[in-house]
């Protein structure tokens, strides 16, 4: 990983006392460079040639074939972040490594702040909030918000991930109709989790709130496109937790320009929009900059899921979170 990832990442006391019980490991080393063994954030190469397990974060360069072979004896690597498709190749799969991802643990910021989002979307907190601002007075809430709340309103959610599964979890307290788009998942298993299985072009109908937990993909880019934009209700909420790239920006813009649509943005695309988009003073628009991720206390949860991982491995079980590479295709 890189300096900034380990500062923020590995510093809770804690987390380090267990790193050190289950492995044999020198914290001060850190890693930067798998082809070079001389120069800064290099390892010796014996020292590479007998290391056992990789402990990975943001940052870490690609595993590819020329990597694997200064490390003959790599058995597993254990991911402390989400996503391993930056530094997990094919020749890792290839090798047949063990590999763990944080990706859940991830996943609980992330549903969190879409839930949140959700009820404030419903409640319409964000409209209201600009509005008293401006009036600086009384407001007639009934007559301004007659339909406004979360009583047996439809959420919409277009992917079952990691992510989509835990804000599904989440919405089952309250009074709430959800729907699922996902192309690989079980419908069975989401009426079990009380989700009603529909196809994409249906949910965009039917809800009031459009939450997006697809991954990133060539088959998913501006899956939100302004004919599918067209599809959503007056007054619904967009809700992008995911990637930039799964909606049309200039679509986008466009609806919220005009007032039709609402929207809660943690992900754009650009990933930070220009400065002179009109999304960023709009009343009907939420941006903020990735922060629905892991950050600050919560990256503390990354670490101790990927060192329960290692003590796992230490004692010979499986992993809990391993990552299938044949999920990947369709996976973040």
């Amino acid at each position: 990983m890189n300096p900034g990832t380990r500062s923020a990442v590995l510093s809770d006391s804690r987390t380090l006392s267990e790193l050190r019980r289950v492995a044999d490991i020198d914290l001060d080393l850190l890693l930067v460079d798998f082809t070079d063994s001389t120069g800064p954030g290099a390892l010796p190469g014996a020292r590479l040639a007998a290391t056992e397990v990789l402990f990975t974060g943001w940052g870490c360069p690609p595993l590819d074939a020329a990597a694997l072979a200064r490390m003959p004896r790599l058995r597993a690597v254990v991911h402390a972040a989400g996503s391993v498709k930056h530094h997990v190749t094919d020749a890792c799969w290839e090798r047949g490594l063990l590999v763990s991802s944080a990706a859940a643990a991830n996943a609980v910021p992330v549903a969190e702040y879409t839930l949140a989002a959700i009820l404030f979307a419903n409640k319409r907190v964000l409209e209201s909030a600009h509005l008293y601002r401006a009036t600086r007075g009384p407001i007639d809430l009934l007559s301004r918000y007659p339909t406004v709340g979360n009583y047996r309103r439809t959420v919409g959610l277009v992917g079952a991930s990691l992510i989509g599964r835990r804000v599904l979890e989440l919405l089952r307290a309250f009074d709430l109709r959800v729907l699922v788009h996902d192309p690989y998942a079980d419908p069975t298993e989401l009426e079990a989790m009380g989700a009603e299985p529909v196809a994409l072009d249906e949910l965009l109908c039917r809800s009031d709130v459009v939450s997006l937990h697809a991954p990133a993909l060539p088959q998913t880019r501006h899956l939100l496109d302004a004919p599918r934009l067209a599809l959503m209700r007056d007054g619904a909420t967009l809700i992008n937790t995911a990637r930039g790239s799964l909606v049309d920006t200039a679509a986008l813009t466009e609806e919220l320009v005009s007032g039709r649509l609402h929207a809660v943005l943690d992900h754009t695309e650009p990933e930070v929009l220009p400065t002179a988009s009109p999304l960023f003073n709009l009343p009907n628009v939420l941006l903020t900059p990735h922060v629905a991720g892991s950050l600050g206390g919560e990256l503390d949860r990354l670490a101790a899921t990927a060192v329960e991982e290692l003590e796992r491995y230490a004692l010979g079980l499986g992993f809990r979170y391993g990552v299938d590479p044949g999920r990947l295709a369709y996976s973040a």
